[in-house]
Formats: structure tokens, C-alpha cells, sequence
């Protein structure tokens, strides 16, 4: 289909920029870094930009392996900007500014997409030739509305928004992934376009989280080539070997670099540990049945997940009982199986990891976004759809009406809220206004869906989103504040009370519930134990041995307090309520005491003899 002329374009693609700030960058950095990950990553870029080491990122005294550093950078060079205590007083807009950048940058490479190649509608009956029912050369319905719902299809799903506003490198790899993907396809569907475009961005996502970006990239391309009956014009097209030759030399010289400098943990840490570990054992109790990606695609794409399953079916097509592909379609117009393929990659990929976590669904959200926008563009009332398609868009809006129902009814679940972190957070819903807020913008979704059911698909598609692009500042952000505010707020206050209290070369720990921020916002090394009986043994033990950048070990003679900020369960702890610790401050949770070194180590030595031994020296492949 021909593009639309590019003043339409720039229109509408602008118009999606100023939704994409609204959903992803308003008060990005209102709130503080969420634990625990996100800190972690935070505090490595601004170490990267203060101390100018921008090779190996580094935490709380050590080194971190976890992921490459495109998003340190990408931070860091925030981090480097100067007046950080003016405009970034909480470090998040820093902190938080790769994903939303990453974010923004699918949803207008989604439309742009659309727009450029806009794609024949779906037909629910062969067209009277013999040809495929997706095959049509009918011409789309408003294909500027339908580029538009691609974009907030991604925007809204609650996988996008949650790790598009969060301190991690999930959405800049997603973004990377996605942008690689879609210039793939832009490339075999025009002769016209650049065919190497996509292979240093894909370079540059193998920088953001590793080699899985390669995996997920070809085996797409495996899956469209078979689907599509034109492995060999695909090829013809992107020429891989050249590809990846381009590929390695975006990624490879940090990773020679970082083998080079840092030799065998580097080695053992991200290639053993977080790529081919993960992938074949369950790290971190991660532990989920095999059909875990299932509900998470469902739920991912909500509240319009009954028009993913509709344009996964339509997009792949009716398949032989050989399980070969029946027909191909014209490049041009095979957006929807290139989507579906995409979709079916990371499924089958991650669903055979042995170590499987929602965030791993974030790469397929683009191509589940172009299945709902594809999908949405045809009608259903014909006498030609099948039944479970014409009630596809009215399963849609009872999710709608439904969800807004329960917002209605929170005082009713409100009380079953128990967070030992929040113990006030049902209380304080129950009386703000912004539960109502929520209730009213889904309803208002509902009531725009249903008035507009009869009209053009994908106007009644966008009718529905844009009560839930409101909500996203009217009440998801200021409830954020509020889980902020009851969370976050205590660890900064401890943090601050570090900065006040501590004493020159005191040694700082935390012990029970766990939080990175509070090295990132104290600045101080901080020793981490969780609620064990091992806990003050490995505390003595670590202040007497223990070396990393920022703390040396040291005898009690030589240092004879310890701070230490403990939660009130812990701190009932008997190993630790009869250690006679002076409290200095306390706020949410949290306490923060001085303890006598020699009288912890007396109570050690009671321990020991119990039969306790320390055991921080154990491998801990994710310490930080």
C-alpha cells in the first residue's frame, strides 16, 4: 500500500511523541528508585560518570557483571550533566531516562511503521480470486488511526509501563530489540531500504543486555522465513553474515576490553552466570510452570487482549496438516506474520529458559502492540468472521467495564492489602480520592467503547484508549507517590540519617530486609545481611576480613561502633535484641542503631559455640 504523504505523517507522529512524554516522561523523576534492582543500576552509572571509569560498572565496592553497559552510560552521561541537586534532587530522572527514551522510541518507530507501509486489512472471507483472506489487496480504514493504536497499544500495556518508567535495562533492550526487528522487516518488505540498517542496532542491544538479542532476532527470522515460504529472499535481502559482522563490531570490543581487564569473574559471572545459567537452571527461586508466558501475554496486553489472540490467529494463517506454510504474501503486506513470528520467538524461547520472570515477556509487547492494531482495523459483524471473532471487541469492553467495577468496589478488597513495608497503604487508599479516579477513567474507557462499537474499528479502538492515557497521570502516577512516599521515604530518611550521624571511617550495615538505596542514597558502602542467625555472625566476621573499594577491614580496637539500620521484625530477632544497641533514629520500618563491636562480637562468640558458622564467603554470584 502506498505511504501517506509526509506532512500527514510528521502530524501524527508528533502527536504520538506528546503521548509517549505523557505516559513515559511526566514527573519521571518525581519519585525515588524503586528496590531493589533499580539502585543498583543507578548507583553503577553515577559511580561511571564521577569517577570517569567507564568500562567495568561498579557498586557499592565491587564489581558489577550483571548486564553490559549501554544503559550505565546512557545514565551516566545524565548523571554528568551538572545541578543533579536542583533538577535530579532523588537521582530517578537519571536514573529512569534510558527506558523512557527507549519507550517513546517504539511507540513512534510503531507508528512510523504504519504509516510508511500501511497494511491491508484482514478479510473474514476469501476474497472471490481464491486468494488468502489476508492476502486482500483491500485498502486500509483510516490507516493514520490504525498507526496510532499500534503506538498506544504499546504504550498502555501494563509490561510497557511499569519497566518504561523504571531504572533497569529491560525497556532499552526491548527498544533495541524491537527497533532491530522492524528494520528487518522494512528491509525485505522495500528493496528501496538499506539492508544493514538493522545489524548495528542490534549490536547495540547486545551491548544493552547480551547475546540473547541475537537469538531472539534470528530465530524471528527463522520463524517468518518458513512461515513466509521465502527463506532465501529473505536472505537475499538482509545478507546475515554481513549483518553480523556489523553486529560484532558495535558489541565486541567492550566485551574483549572487559575479558582483558577483568579476566575470569567477568567470564563466569555474565557469560556462566546470568546468560547460560539462567537459561538452563532456575536462578533465584525463579521457578514457574512452562506455560507461565500464557497468562503473562495475556495480561501484558490488557485490557484488549481478546484482539491479540485474533490477530495472533489471522496473522499466522491456516497451516497444512504437514505444518508447512500454505502460501506466502507480498513483503509489503506481511507486517501481521512478521509480527506474529516475533511474538512466537520470544514465547518458544523463554518459555524453554529454565529461569523465567515477567520482564522476559517485554521484547514481544511491540509485536503484540501491531497484532491488536492490525487486528482492530477489521470489523466483525460480517456474516464471513467466526464467532469467537465477532466477539472478540465485546469481550474487550467487558474487561474494560469489569475492571473499572473493582476499582469501584476497593473499599470492599482494600483491607485484604497487608504489606509489612506499608502497614498504613490500605488505610491511606481507602480514604484518598484516587481510587475513585481510577474507577472513573475505566468506566469512562467503557462507556467511549461501547458508544462507539458500531462505528469504524479502529476509531473505537482509540476511544478506548485515551480515558486510559489519562489515567496514567490522574491516578497511576500520584498512587506511585503514594507507595513511594510510605516505602522509599524511610530508606531516604535512614540514608540521611547515615550522612548525620556517622562517624569518620565507621563501617555501615543493613540487616534483615534488604535495600540497595540505601548505599545509593547515602553514599557510604553499606554491608548487607539478611534475617538469619548467620546475620551478626557474618557481620562481625566481614568487618574483621572483608575488603572492597571504600571499606577496609578493621579490629573493634580499631573501630569500635558499627551503624546499623535494622527493620522492626528483625530487630526483635533475639541474636540481635540483646546486643544493647544505641537507637538513633527511626522512620516507617526501619531503626538505626549504633552497636558496640566488642559486645557483638562477645555475642558471636556464643553463636560459634552453638555450632553457627559465618558463611558470606560462599559463592553469591549476585552480591552487591
Amino acid at each position: 500500500m502506498p505511504a501517506l504523504p509526509r506532512r500527514q505523517r510528521r502530524r501524527l507522529l508528533l502527536i504520538t511523541l506528546v503521548l509517549g512524554l505523557v505516559l513515559f516522561a511526566w514527573q519521571l523523576g518525581s519519585t525515588g528508585l524503586v528496590d531493589e534492582t533499580p539502585p543498583l543500576f543507578a548507583a553503577s552509572a553515577r559511580a561511571m560518570a564521577e569517577t570517569g571509569d567507564w568500562l567495568i560498572p561498579r557498586v557499592n565496592g565491587l564489581p558489577r557483571y550483571d548486564k553490559p553497559p549501554l544503559v550505565y552510560w546512557l545514565m551516566g552521561l545524565v548523571y554528568a550533566l551538572p545541578g543533579q541537586e536542583q533538577w535530579n534532587p532523588l537521582g530517578t530522572w537519571a536514573a529512569r531516562f534510558p527506558s523512557a527514551l527507549a519507550a517513546i522510541g517504539v511507540m513512534l518507530a510503531l507508528a512510523d511503521t504504519l504509516l510508511r507501509w500501511p497494511q491491508p486489512p484482514f478479510r473474514a472471507a476469501p476474497a472471490p480470486t481464491g486468494a488468502p483472506a489476508d492476502a486482500s489487496p483491500t485498502a486500509p480504514e483510516r490507516p493514520c488511526l490504525t498507526a496510532l493504536t499500534a503506538a498506544l497499544a504499546f504504550g498502555l500495556s501494563p509490561l510497557a509501563l511499569a519497566w518504561g518508567r523504571t531504572a533497569v535495562s529491560d525497556s532499552l533492550f526491548s527498544g533495541l530489540v524491537a527497533l532491530a526487528l522492524l528494520l528487518c522487516w522494512q528491509a525485505y518488505a522495500d528493496p528501496g531500504r538499506r539492508w544493514w540498517l538493522p545489524w548495528p542496532v542490534l549490536g547495540l542491544a547486545v551491548l544493552a543486555k547480551g547475546p540473547v538479542a541475537v537469538v531472539l532476532l534470528g530465530l524471528t527470522l527463522l520463524l517468518f522465513g518458513w512461515l513466509q515460504a521465502d527463506v532465501a529472499g529473505l536472505w537475499r535481502r538482509l545478507r546475515p553474515l554481513r549483518g553480523l559482522a556489523l553486529t560484532a563490531l558495535v558489541a565486541a570490543p567492550w566485551y574483549l576490553l572487559a575479558l582483558h581487564s577483568e579476566g575470569r569473574p567477568f567470564w563466569d559471572s555474565f557469560f556462566g552466570y546470568h546468560n547460560i545459567q539462567r537459561f538452563t537452571e532456575v536462578v533465584n527461586r525463579h521457578l514457574q510452570p512452562w506455560w507461565f508466558f500464557v497468562p503473562v501475554m495475556l495480561v501484558a496486553s490488557l485490557p484488549v487482549s481478546p484482539l491479540l489472540l485474533v490477530g495472533l490467529a489471522r496473522a499466522i494463517g491456516p497451516l497444512r496438516r504437514s505444518w508447512c506454510p500454505t502460501w506466502p504474501q507480498p513483503p509489503a503486506a506481511s507486517l501481521a506474520r512478521f509480527a506474529a513470528c516475533w511474538l512466537l520467538a520470544v514465547l518458544l524461547f523463554f518459555t524453554a529458559a529454565a529461569t523465567k520472570l515477567p520482564s522476559y515477556w517485554l521484547p514481544a509487547t511491540p509485536a503484540a502492540a501491531l497484532l491488536i492494531a492490525l487486528a482492530a482495523q477489521t470489523g466483525w459483524s460480517g456474516a464471513g468472521g467466526r464467532p469467537w471473532e465477532r466477539w472478540a471487541w465485546g469481550l474487550c469492553l467487558l474487561l474494560v467495564s469489569g475492571l473499572g467495577l473493582v476499582f469501584l468496589a476497593a473499599p470492599l478488597w482494600l483491607p485484604l492489602i497487608q504489606d509489612p513495608e506499608m502497614p498504613t497503604l490500605a488505610s491511606e487508599l481507602r480514604d484518598s480520592p484516587l481510587v475513585p479516579v481510577v474507577a472513573a477513567c475505566w468506566l469512562l474507557a467503557a462507556l467511549l467503547g461501547w458508544i462507539t462499537r458500531r462505528r469504524c474499528p479502529p476509531l473505537r479502538l482509540l476511544a478506548l484508549q485515551l480515558p486510559l492515557v489519562l489515567f496514567v497521570p490522574a491516578a497511576l502516577l500520584p498512587l506511585w507517590s503514594v507507595g513511594d512516599r510510605l516505602r522509599g521515604e524511610p530508606v531516604r530518611r535512614m540514608a540521611a540519617a547515615l550522612q548525620r550521624e556517622g562517624r569518620p571511617g565507621e563501617p555501615v550495615a543493613m540487616v534483615g530486609v534488604l535495600k540497595p538505596s540505601l548505599h545509593y542514597y547515602s553514599r557510604r558502602v553499606v554491608i548487607y545481611e539478611g534475617i538469619g542467625v548467620e546475620g551478626p555472625i557474618n557481620l562481625a566476621d566481614r568487618l574483621r576480613r572483608e575488603r572492597r573499594v571504600g571499606q577496609r577491614p578493621s579490629r573493634p580496637e580499631e573501630q569500635p561502633t558499627v551503624l546499623v539500620v535494622i527493620d522492626r521484625t528483625t530487630a526483635g530477632a533475639p541474636f540481635w535484641r540483646h546486643l544493647g544497641a544505641s537507637e538513633l533514629e527511626r522512620a516507617g520500618v526501619y531503626r538505626l542503631w549504633r552497636l558496640d563491636r566488642r559486645r557483638l562480637e562477645d555475642s558471636v562468640a556464643m553463636l560459634r559455640r552453638k555450632g553457627f558458622a559465618p558463611d558470606w564467603q560462599d559463592p553469591r554470584p549476585e552480591r552487591y
